[in-house]
């Protein structure tokens, strides 16, 4: 088993969009940072790109299957012999459109990512945490501003992301014991190829189309080093990050 002095950690979906940026930005703190995805070329990609790759490793797999998360976490002891931070960032979400009118393909599609995925992330993140030494260690996850409102026409996002909160919130409770600290990032409207169409116009509550203002998603990334930099003693339970004019707070 090799052992590192640097801490060690677990970005998903950290080919594109804020997984990215938080990589990059966790390389520039000095972590070995895992970027996890499902497409091995883009992983490969961002890691060549980005501003330490030499501190970076690769990881293909699909994240709601549990044999795979388990190859990538032996992966994580063999070559760290420890994890420091989890970032569970992975999600997708459905085409807008009515509820009755959502597969069960699409929904279980958006189950498998968002939550079955991020359970199974912790769940291994959280034993080799428990288990090695010194013990302890760090999970944040990425809820949404939807942990909080849904927009029109996201019935299995916003489902999942609320989901999400109350993993959160099992996960702080129950990894009081082994100094496992977790919490959650909700963010709104980060400028990402995901968030593009919110740029030129996106349904709002009351049916209309609008644009709405986008924040620069390294913002976020600094955000999550910041909750990740604290000792393990204080735990930013949940922190919401935003475009200061998106019309979260009058969303409805």
């Amino acid at each position: 088993m090799h052992t590192t002095i640097k801490p060690v950690a677990i970005v998903t979906g950290a080919g594109t969009g804020i997984g990215k940026a938080t990589a990059y930005a966790l390389l520039k703190e000095g972590y070995n940072v895992i970027f996890v995805g499902r497409r091995l070329d883009r992983l490969d990609e961002s890691l060549k790109s980005s501003p330490h790759p030499h501190l970076g490793s690769t990881f293909a797999l699909d994240i709601g299957k549990p044999n795979e998360v388990l190859a990538l976490f032996t992966f994580i002891r063999e070559k760290f012999g420890r994890l420091d931070l989890l970032f569970n960032n992975a999600g997708q979400g459905t085409p807008a459109k009515l509820f009755d009118e959502i597969t069960f393909d699409e929904w279980q599609a958006v189950v498998n990512v968002n939550l079955t995925g991020a359970f199974l992330c912790a769940q291994q993140a959280f034993k080799l945490m428990r288990e090695q030494l010194p013990q302890g260690g760090r999970i944040i996850n990425n809820g949404s501003i939807s942990a909080h409102t849904p927009r029109p026409f996201s019935a299995p996002y916003t489902a999942t992301k609320h989901a999400i909160t109350g993993l959160t919130k099992s996960l702080a409770l129950d990894g009081r014991p082994f100094g496992i600290a977790c919490g959650q990032i909700d963010i709104g409207n980060a400028a990402t190829e995901m968030t593009d169409r919110m740029a030129s116009g996106i349904i709002q509550a009351d049916g209309s189309t609008k644009p709405e203002m986008r924040m620069d998603v390294n913002h976020v990334a600094q955000a999550v080093c910041n909750m990740a930099k604290l000792p393990l003693e204080s735990n930013v339970l949940f922190m919401t990050i935003m475009a200061t004019n998106m019309p979260f707070v009058g969303r409805g």
